[in-house]
């Protein structure tokens, strides 16, 4: 009795993440393009190619290029001369370049600028391994074998040379790998060798798991173009396991299966893979024909397991279904995620986070697995949009109506000003506040807040709405009764403490000690005569201050700024005393004498009978603001603070002192 025949489709068959960006990048400037040009076909897959052509985009070589096209760059990239040549025709470009390739480019683009030789494993004429030697600004060569390698050097003398090696993305890893020990001997004789293996993982992937399906199967099915590197090399690595087809179609299967002279009856496992360029559409037919031709010639079909490998590598995919993911790919406007099928996922930033200013890797890491929603497919061009934000955001809710149940303060950023209030972004969900609940003060302009962490608390949710109303005024209120509760339990008369200038007003100012707002009266700003509290400290000013005063009842605490080590009297005690002569500015004239200024902070007063040696019916005839004059501290009361000074006594002296002299 014949078994039962099994199908295995490879989970890693059909589009890698090169090929499907750049379709993706094609397929999404077909309406908003004019006269769309491909730099070579965009993938080694004529369907694919036709498809397009259908659709108005050709293929065209770097000579056909005209003025006024839009040309893409393929996943395969190009060499930097290609790059100038393009810019001085005046097109626009698209580059479609697979990220990995790109890498390579700079690779060989910095090492060769070093002075390395760069040496590149890998097909001389494929696209990207001539876009890769279009990088290198010195020597370098290509080798497509372990034994062209060893001709490589048996040719070339690389003696004290610097070696760069490195490989195609698609090069086969199992001959990588036997080179391997070849690329070792080279440091004994050059002065230096750095080894880059730049093979895709994804095609290390792709071949490793065709290896493993031929081991086992009895007939593998190779899907890609007849022109694909990477598709090539499959069959190459199967071929030494199993017999092995290579088919374009599904429609070339009969042909191939008789040309090679294959016995289905014979089969009981048949894997299929494919190269990266080929669609998942491709890859079910082939399926799902192969099955028919198998049945044709065994009735024994393992149609329980063919169904359940279909389910696994090409179930049904639709809008709105929740998938897991692994990220493979991180960059700065997009993720992209394996979802366990043949579509590549892909999350744009808008549908990973709401939080401005963060970028993908600030969100998700490679390697992370994640829980998606599916948005929308496309089985032409092998991907999937997903969505990220809105599974958040499912389990945000739950999150929102605990919080609010809980009475817990929730943290968030705010996104943009709405009317009247703002959003601000908390566990994937967008609660609303209140302007009223979300401003300090009246006048404050919401914009500020905008990109800020601000915390809050929900008010109320409605959770058929899925819609959350928080308040950021509940928060700051509970925190400044903490603060104020503490500081009263703290504080102490003569302690020093830091503290940010909220207000100013005609008779002093108002520091926030940080919940507690402690006033400075005008007199305890300074030891100067000022004409505004503005003169000495401005709104935002940190500043030390020392604790005046505190009255728990009224919750009211006064405060001084100025410092006792900047008391002028204590200087004037210490340099000034009565009987010594002292030159001063008259600062302010009064009917009954002129103030004078010593030191900042110091006036004494000249009674208007200390002023001269004659009757003064009128200080403003002698004296006027801003004179230096001349005069004798004749009094210091320093209880009082109060100075005398008298002119006078200086005249009498002078007067005296002629007297003398003429008597003499």
């Amino acid at each position: 009795m014949l078994s039962k025949c099994k199908f295995f489709v490879a989970k890693s068959a059909g589009f890698c993440f090169g090929v499907a960006r750049a379709m993706k990048i094609v397929y999404n400037n077909l309406d908003n393009r004019n006269n769309i040009v491909t730099l070579g076909p965009i993938i080694h897959n004529q369907n694919v190619v036709d498809d397009l052509k259908e659709k108005g985009i050709y293929p065209v070589e770097l000579d056909e290029v005209r003025e006024g096209q839009t040309v893409v760059i393929r996943s395969h990239g190009v060499s930097r001369e290609v790059y100038e040549k393009l810019g001085a025709m005046g097109v626009e470009v698209i580059d479609a370049t697979c990220p990995y390739v790109s890498k390579i480019h700079k690779i060989a683009e910095k090492k060769s600028a070093e002075g390395y030789t760069v040496l590149i494993a890998g097909d001389e004429q494929h696209p990207e391994v001539k876009g890769i030697v279009g990088y290198c600004q010195g020597e370098s060569y290509v080798f497509s074998s372990c034994d062209d390698f060893e001709n490589l050097v048996k040719r070339v003398d690389f003696s004290s040379k610097k070696l760069a090696i490195l490989a195609q993305t698609t090069y086969n890893k199992n001959v990588w790998k036997k080179c391997a020990s070849l690329f070792e001997r080279l440091r004994d004789i050059a002065s230096e060798v750095e080894i880059y293996d730049t093979i895709c993982n994804a095609t290390g992937e792709r071949q490793e798991e065709a290896a493993y399906l031929a081991r086992k199967a009895d007939l593998m099915i190779i899907v890609g173009g007849r022109h694909s590197s990477n598709t090539l090399k499959l069959k190459a690595i199967c071929d030494e396991y199993c017999k092995c087809i290579h088919v374009e179609t599904a429609d070339e299967l009969e042909k191939a299966v008789r040309d090679n002279g294959i016995d289905l009856s014979e089969t009981n496992f048949i894997g299929i893979s494919a190269g990266a360029s080929t669609p998942g559409y491709i890859i079910k037919e082939v399926q799902v024909i192969m099955s028919e031709l198998v049945n044709n010639v065994n009735e024994n079909v393992d149609e329980e397991f063919n169904l359940e490998a279909i389910d696994k590598t090409l179930k049904k995919i639709y809008p709105g279904l929740k998938v897991e993911g692994t990220v493979e790919s991180v960059d700065d406007t997009e993720v992209i995620v394996d979802i366990g099928t043949k579509h590549t996922g892909y999350i744009p930033l808008s549908e990973l986070t709401d939080e401005p200013g963060k970028k993908p890797s600030d969100v998700v890491s490679v390697g992370d697995k994640i829980d998606l929603i599916v948005l929308k497919t496309s089985d032409t061009e092998g991907t999937v949009i997903l969505s990220k934000k809105k599974v958040d955001a499912v389990l945000g809710f739950q999150k929102i109506m605990e919080a609010k149940e809980n009475d817990e303060v929730l943290e968030g950023v705010v996104t943009n000003v709405v009317k009247g209030g703002v959003l601000a972004s908390v566990n994937g969900v967008k609660v609303f506040i209140p302007a009223s609940q979300a401003a300090p003060r009246r006048d404050f302009d919401l914009n500020e807040l905008v990109k800020q962490t601000v915390k809050f608390k929900i008010l109320e949710v409605n959770e058929v709405k899925q819609r959350a109303v928080g308040s950021v005024r509940a928060v700051a209120r509970e925190e400044k009764n903490a603060a104020q509760a503490k500081f009263f339990e703290t504080a102490e008369i003569g302690a020093e403490m830091e503290g940010v200038v909220k207000s100013i007003t005609e008779y002093g100012v108002f520091v926030d000690l940080g919940g507690v707002d402690g006033l400075v009266r005008r007199a305890d700003l300074s030891w100067k005569r000022i004409k505004h509290p503005s003169d000495v400290v401005s709104i935002g000013d940190k500043v030390t201050v020392k604790i005046k005063d505190i009255d728990p009842e009224t919750k009211k605490v006064s405060l001084t700024y100025k410092k006792e080590e900047d008391n002028p009297w204590e200087i004037f005690k210490r340099d000034y005393q009565v009987g010594q002569t002292v030159k001063a500015t008259i600062v302010s004239i009064t009917s009954f004498g002129a103030f004078a200024r010593i030191i900042d902070g110091i006036d004494g007063l000249i009674h208007i009978s200390q002023i001269a040696n004659q009757r003064v019916n009128n200080v403003a005839d002698i004296l006027s603001e801003g004179q230096e004059v001349e005069c004798l501290i004749t009094e210091i009361d320093v209880d009082k603070e109060r100075i005398s000074l008298s002119m006078r006594a200086l005249l009498d002296d002078e007067d005296d002192a002629a007297e003398e002299t003429d008597a003499e």
